[in-house]
């Protein structure tokens, strides 16, 4: 199964803390010298109270950029941990531990700066550092390792925040589309509404001014005027009718296609099963909203990566079943569409069930039996 994406807040979290606990290792040393062989508490708690002052501004600095907050003061943030680690390094014997403070900016600089001038910031600071290290007394391999990792510090830091960055917007992109599937579905039905109606309604207008014509002057032609006037009308109600059927109770074949459609183009893997064309025609509408309010639910509801459609029968029934991998970031309680779609198909004298099943895994389930079950009477459309 594949893991679901977080919210962009929780990716930042993770990032942020990760990262802390990575540059930890770096420091940890260095404290550890101080309290258990140096003996020195003064100078460990030095240390510690500045290694938790870097790493507070450094979290707050990697934080505000992760959510494009970044102000030209953060350059000032960026100095003052530069400075401080330099300091840490020059003051606090650098050969026990507390050169490997110098790395400590690195990470930062292509996160702050421009990626131009921290292009040259990182350059400039893959040759200071290093001579630094030398001029307090590191040993060699020492300054080796600070001369190759500020780059790659530099660079890791870079590609962190332009990844989450591209998740960001690629999830942004998914509701996007989404949303024009939507509107898209919206615009169909507008239109076929509009085709239907439009020249009905034009040709009732033209039928009641002619009959304002001649309402005083041929009283016989009004009245045939007014009976085709209402024929028209009542024409035009069946056309509506019809035109609202056929959106509402389509074929299932067509409605779950048309659901794997709009949850592909949002980025969620589904493909329509095979389905026999011996369906009883009863069938249709129930489980065809079932798909409908499934698709709704994985779209709005749901942090889902794939959509699995199955359709069967076990010969009294016809049965509809739906799972996807977003039960782990659907809200709680089962919402009006859902108890509505469950009443719609308990019209029909099925069975439905929806729900977590274990393994971040949801599952949409209807049953419609093979024979109509009597009508129990009109039941309010889900919203």
């Amino acid at each position: 199964m594949q893991p679901r994406i977080p919210r962009p807040t929780g990716i930042a979290m993770i990032i942020v803390a990760m990262t802390l606990v990575t540059l930890a290792g770096y420091m940890l040393p260095a404290l550890w010298y101080e309290l258990f062989q140096r003996h020195d508490y003064g100078r460990a708690a030095v240390g510690a109270l500045s290694t938790a002052a870097v790493f507070a501004l450094y979290g707050r600095l990697l934080w505000l950029n992760l959510m494009r907050r970044t102000v030209p003061a953060h350059r000032a943030g960026l100095a003052a941990i530069a400075a401080v680690c330099w300091a840490l390094a020059a003051f606090m014997d650098a050969a026990a531990g507390w050169g490997n403070a110098l790395l400590l900016p690195a990470g930062l600089i292509a996160v702050v700066l421009p990626v131009r001038e921290a292009v040259a910031a990182a350059a400039a600071a893959t040759v200071l550092t290093p001579a630094y290290g030398l001029l307090l007394g590191l040993p060699a391999l020492n300054v080796l390792y600070q001369a190759l990792g500020i780059p790659l510090a530099a660079f890791s830091g870079y590609v962190t925040v332009w990844l989450f960055h591209v998740v960001q917007e690629l999830r942004e992109a998914r509701a996007e589309l989404a949303r024009s599937a939507v509107g898209e579905e919206r615009l169909r039905f507008a239109r076929d509404l509009h085709d239907v109606l439009g020249h009905s309604l034009q040709a009732v207008a033209l039928r009641a001014e002619v009959a304002e014509r001649f309402v005083e002057r041929d009283r016989e032609r009004v009245r045939k005027e007014l009976v085709e006037i209402q024929r028209m009308a009542r024409d035009s109600v069946r056309d509506v009718r019809e035109v609202v059927r056929g959106y509402r109770a389509t074929s299932l074949r067509t409605e779950l296609e048309g659901m794997s459609a709009v949850l592909r183009a949002a980025g969620i893997r589904c493909e329509p099963p095979e389905i026999s064309p011996d369906l009883p025609p009863h069938v249709h509408e129930p489980l065809g909203w079932a798909a409908r309010e499934a698709a709704t639910n994985v779209l709005r509801h749901s942090g889902a990566t794939w959509c699995m459609i199955t359709v069967w029968s076990d010969g009294d029934r016809v049965w509809l079943e739906i799972g996807n991998d977003g039960a782990g970031r659907r809200a709680e309680g089962t919402g009006s569409g859902l108890a509505g779609l469950a009443e719609r198909i308990a019209a029909a004298g099925g069975e439905f069930t929806a729900g977590p099943v274990g393994d971040g895994t949801f599952r949409l389930a209807a049953a419609v039996p093979v024979e109509p079950a009597v009508p129990a009477g009109p039941v309010e459309g889900v919203a």
